[in-house]
This record gives structure tokens, sequence and C-alpha cells, in this order.
């Protein structure tokens, strides 16, 4: 008999690309069987384009009644779940990206194991949550969230691993967005509200953006901001704004920008796969120093006035050498890059608690 090894894709479209690459290595295994299962269509077919020779068992789940079908807006996952129970409860083994199924674990006559690769590298304080520790196994993208999710109980010591960041094999490559050789600037606004630069100064944000001359810019911000708020508009030729695209989610951008401009998105660190300048924004000046939710913040310049863009980005070139190890430092600490592919490794972890499992239930 196969191991069976189910993949939940019940989140939205950016995720994908997190558990994508251990799927594909999985299905290489001998003796495995891998399966995706999404509500999506939309989904299953991003699946399939990395997936030619369809190794992949895709399986479309039931859709709770919501808005049409979309990369970037999935519906309810607790619903999801529930409609879709007596087919998630067979598969023994699940791996996720989103913390949502832990709910899973409520369930009478639940008994399924349950891995979560963690998606995203950041600082900020929402990515750690009760429900992280409802899973059997942890996978992480480096020795930072491994130790934060410990210290907060969330894991222990045996059932958190560092696994890498598998993205970086499906990233996409350097690219020209601009018929000019002005250099590029990517703003990219996270979806906390508490945190994000954009809701409360959204308007003060586009205006020094639209003025700034010598400069192309990208104004992609994380695709939940895009769907939860109204559509960024402006006229300016030097500005492409992007509320949700593939190039929005498989690091075209990131690979693409000469200098990061942001708050608190995990983004900045898939930027920083390669170091460049960064620039942060202050703008309700919090006193961020010290605090770990922050850490990105020491990796660039932190303004807090849009007024001091201009002369934030002159300085930029200048200045970056002063960064670099800080950089190189948080990179290491964030994303273990092991010369083994973070996939194979993924794919090895979960593929040895997955026979761990079979064998303690045929004991």
């Amino acid at each position: 008999m196969p191991t069976d090894i189910a993949f939940l894709a019940i989140a939205e479209a950016h995720q994908v690309y997190h558990w994508l690459p251990a799927a594909l290595a999985l299905s290489r295994r001998a003796g495995v069987k891998v399966h995706v299962l999404s509500p999506s269509r939309l989904i299953l077919d991003l699946v399939a384009s990395y997936d030619p020779e369809g190794a992949l068992d895709l399986i479309r789940l039931r859709r709770p009644p919501a808005q049409p079908d979309s990369l970037f807006r999935q519906p309810s996952r607790f619903l999801t779940l529930m409609l879709n129970y007596a087919t998630v409860r067979r598969f023994p083994l699940l791996v996720t990206t989103e913390i949502s199924s832990g709910w899973l674990r409520t369930m009478p006559g639940f008994s399924a194991r349950m891995i979560q690769i963690k998606h995203g590298a950041g600082d900020r304080e929402g990515g750690y949550k009760a429900r992280h520790s409802a899973f059997d196994l942890t996978l992480v993208a480096g020795e930072k969230d491994r130790r934060r999710l410990i210290d907060r109980g969330l894991c222990t010591a045996q059932d958190c691993a560092v696994g890498g960041y598998a993205k970086f094999e499906l990233k996409a490559a350097r690219q020209r967005f601009f018929d000019n050789d002005r250099p590029v600037l990517l703003y990219n606004p996270h979806f906390d509200a508490e945190l994000s630069s954009w809701p409360r100064h959204g308007p003060e944000v586009l205006a020094a953006l639209e003025a700034l001359e010598g400069w192309n810019v990208i104004i992609a911000p994380h695709t939940k901001l895009a769907c939860r708020t109204a559509p960024i508009r402006t006229t300016a030729p030097h500005i492409r704004v992007d509320m949700g695209s593939r190039h929005s989610i498989d690091m075209s951008y990131t690979m693409s920008a000469d200098v990061y401009l942001g708050d608190v998105s995990s983004q900045v660190y898939e930027y920083l796969l390669h170091p460049r300048p960064c620039i942060f924004l202050n703008l309700d000046r919090r006193d961020w120093r010290g605090d770990e939710a922050f850490a990105h913040w020491r990796l660039g310049q932190v303004i807090e006035d849009m007024g001091a863009l201009p002369q934030a980005l002159d300085r930029a070139a200048d200045l970056q050498a002063g960064f670099v190890d800080a950089q190189e430092a948080a990179m290491s600490d964030s994303i273990d890059r092991s010369p083994t592919p973070a996939s194979e490794r993924q794919a090895d972890l979960i593929l040895d608690f997955a026979r761990k499992s079979e064998r303690t239930a045929a004991a």
C-alpha cells in the first residue's frame, strides 16, 4: 500500500508556493501518493501548471456558497472543512500552511495526523496564534521561527523542525516591467490594519509615490490587503499597480525591484534573497526599537514622514553597504539555506513522520 499524504489547499493562492515544492518532491518518491484537496478550480489549475506530468492527485472539494472562484478570495475555511469533513478525514496525514485546519482536532472521530508548513518568515506577533499548537509537526523556514514558537509554548523542540523556504524554488526570474531603465521601487504594504502603512496613510503614501521623479514604482499590496481595500488607482505613468495577480505572489516583483518600501510584510525576506536597499515606513511613529515584531526595520532606513522618501532614496545606494551584514544575518536566522533544496528537506521530514505514524498505527 502506498503512503497517502494529502495537502489541504483551502487558503488563498499566495500560500500555494509554500507547500507545492514539497508536494512535488514527495510525488517523486517511491511508494508515495500525494493528493491535493481544494474547493477552488483556479487553485488546482495553478498547482497543475507546475506539475506537467500530472504526478499529483488533484481533488476538487465541495465549495460553500460564496463569491465566484478566485485565486485571492477563498470561501470560509471552517465551512469548507465542515462541508468536506467526510473526504478530509479519510486521509491519514494532512499537510497544510494555514492554521484553521486545527479546528479538525475538535471533531469526533478525527484521527489524522497533521503537519503545518508555516508560511512566511516575518517578525510580527500575528504569526503566532494558539491554534499553531494543534499540529503534530510544524516545519519552519529558519531557527528564528522555531525559537519563537517554542518560546511561546506553541511547539516543542521535538515537534518543530527547520525545513527551509521552498518557495524560493518556484521564484520568478527578474523581469522588466517598464519601458525605460529607471530604477524600480517596490511598495508592499501588509494587510494587518494595525500595523500596515496603507489603511491610515494611503492617500499620503500614494501622493508621495506619484510625485517621485527618476523612479519607476510598483505598488503590490499583500493580496489580503488588496482584497480588503478599495482598488488603488493612479494615472501616474511611472507607477504600476497590482491588486492581485500571479506576479504578486511568485516573487516577480521582489526579484525585479531595486529598493523595497514596506512596513511589516514577510515579503521583505523574499526580497532580501539578494541583499538590496530597504526603506520602512513608521508613519504612526511607533517606539519600535527593541521590539522583535519589527526586527526587520533594522535592515534599512526607517522614515516617519513621506516627505523624507526622496532623500531616503537618494541615500539608499550609499547606505546599503552599512546594512548588508545585518541583512545577511537576519536572512540566515529567518531562512535556513542549506545546500539541500528545501523541498527535499521538507519531503524527508514529512515522509519520515508519515512512516513513523504508519508503524505506530500498525503496532
